[in-house]
């Protein structure tokens, strides 16, 4: 059953007498980091048929809803790798956004990727802070002001300020962040006049959706998307809300407002995340069969047996499993594979190459440098005794190369890594079908 946590505040405003505007009601439906999981997953949640049963039915009957998505759609599953996102935006449009904005996986296609993805979206992308050197925007607007029950909501979109770190540079181009807080703000206030409500619609981590909850007056309501755990209450500040759902489609967000028209905010709120189960829902027969053809295309190349493993594998254990693939596969000294690219677990029992997809949609490639022992991270070594003057091999994958710096990597700079060896996915479904057994 979905949680559900309730505001107060119509309830105090009525005891202390506080005066209103005409109060209009909003439902936002919202999802986040789709992924391109089109087919449930191992756990009979999600599914892209599944997902739009559900937006139909919440939808049914009402008048006052919107349905907003919050970036990384592509990027997850073979179908996008192999089409380089293209079907993933395609079955999109069945969803029936009234707008969405831009994640960072957008951009591993590269930046004329995500471009190709606004040609194919028939519903408005928005994204306020993505621009180049010459403060043009990548997405044709910045903003979209839907017209819903009487209201006039403006929707922004609002991309991390870690977009740097978490794409290559050839990926991005002459394209570039500014900060997303201050951005946003600024053009909050200018719509003010134009709307009825402001909502950011972001692709944020944690720090900035809460820097945009308590120091964004401005922005009363912020639906998110980035952080794949969802959260199990909706964040609240000041009268301000912010929401966000679990990835992969396993579940939909439903937010109802009642929305002071004079004061520009809602005075009441529910929100509540809803299960997507498919032994409780009839697929959507339009998407079913959409999400089927796409399927059937790949199959061929990504459901070939591979090995047996004797255990189930977490997302930790598949980082060390990788870093055992890479040591046997390049005959390195060490190897380094970050936690954030491992995408998926392992399953006991029959794992198909489709495994191994999952576990790594990238077209990241290997990478091998030879650095003295002085210049490892400690993370690399890992305790193990090495020898100050003594050179070693190290393999990691291009992207961790190129963002090195970063925490969730090696914590280090200047590294090079000059030797190419080919696409990490291959290495990995080559040393699973050497090994035969993963135990």
């Amino acid at each position: 059953m979905p949680r559900t946590s309730r505001n107060t505040l119509l309830a105090l405003l009525l005891a202390c007498g506080c005066s209103w505007g005409e109060v209009r009601t909003l439902t936002i439906l919202h999802t986040n980091d789709l992924h391109a999981h089109i087919s449930p997953l191992a756990n009979g949640h999600g599914g892209f048929a599944y997902v739009l049963a559900a937006v139909k039915r919440e939808r049914q009957g009402c008048t006052d809803c919107i349905f907003l998505n919050a970036g990384d759609l592509v990027q997850g599953t073979p179908v996008s790798t192999i089409f380089h996102g293209d079907p993933i935006y395609e079955l999109s449009n069945l969803f029936g956004f009234d707008a969405a904005t831009l994640g960072n996986h957008e951009f591993d296609y590269g930046w004329a990727g995500a471009r190709k993805f606004l040609d194919i979206a028939q519903y408005p992308i928005v994204s306020a802070n993505v621009v180049n050197d010459r403060g043009q925007t990548l997405t044709p607007k910045s903003y979209v002001i839907l017209q819903v029950n009487g209201l006039r909501v403006a929707v922004i979109g609002g991309m991390t300020d870690t977009l740097k770190t978490l794409t290559m540079p050839k990926q991005l181009g002459e394209w570039h962040t500014t900060p997303v807080l201050a951005a946003t703000r600024k053009l909050a206030a200018e719509l003010r006049l134009q709307s009825d409500l402001v909502v950011l619609l972001a692709h944020i981590d944690g720090r900035e959706e809460q820097a945009i909850l308590h120091d964004a007056p401005e922005i009363p309501v912020l639906v998110a998307g980035h952080i794949h755990t969802g959260i199990p209450e909706a964040m609240t500040f000041n009268g301000r809300v912010a929401v966000r759902v679990k990835s992969y489609g396993e579940e939909l967000g439903r937010l109802e407002l009642k929305v002071d028209t004079e004061k520009k905010a809602p005075v009441a709120w529910t929100w509540k995340h809803i299960e997507i189960a498919s032994r409780t829902l009839e697929p959507d027969p339009r998407m079913a069969r959409d999400v089927k053809k796409w399927e059937d295309a790949v199959a061929a190349q990504v459901d070939r047996p591979l090995a047996t493993s004797e255990r189930a594998f977490n997302k930790e254990q598949v980082k060390a499993l990788i870093e055992t693939a890479l040591r046997d596969e390049t005959h390195s000294d060490f190897a380094w594979m970050n936690l954030e690219g491992v995408r998926d677990s392992l399953p006991k029992g029959q794992l198909l190459e489709r495994n191994i997809w999952n576990v790594m949609p990238f077209d990241d490639d290997v990478v091998i440098g030879t650095f003295p022992g002085k210049d490892l991270p400690p993370r690399v070594t890992g305790g193990r005794r090495i020898d100050p003057g003594r050179t070693y091999t190290l393999a990691v994958s291009d992207y961790t190369a190129a963002n090195q710096e970063t925490s969730e990597n090696l914590g280090t700079t200047g590294l090079q890594f000059p030797r190419n060896v080919g696409l990490l996915r291959d290495l990995l479904i080559d040393w699973c079908r050497k090994k035969k057994v993963i135990d």
